[in-house]
């Protein structure tokens, strides 16, 4: 994977948790449950892909 390639998951890597940050702060009636597992899920697997190429790469 490139550096370039790595910069830009990063960077997704970065949105997606921010954005789960901001859904997390709503009140708890306007939280939407879906939302919350996919943003976790995809972030999960951004940050995994991050490290792996870190430690391997």
């Amino acid at each position: 994977m490139t550096s370039t390639t790595l910069l830009i998951i990063a960077l997704a890597s970065i949105v997606i948790w921010i954005s789960l940050s901001i859904e997390l702060m709503k009140p708890s009636n306007e939280q939407n449950s879906r939302k919350i597992i996919i943003l976790t899920a995809a972030g999960s697997v951004s940050t995994l892909v991050i490290t792996i190429q870190n430690i391997f790469f």
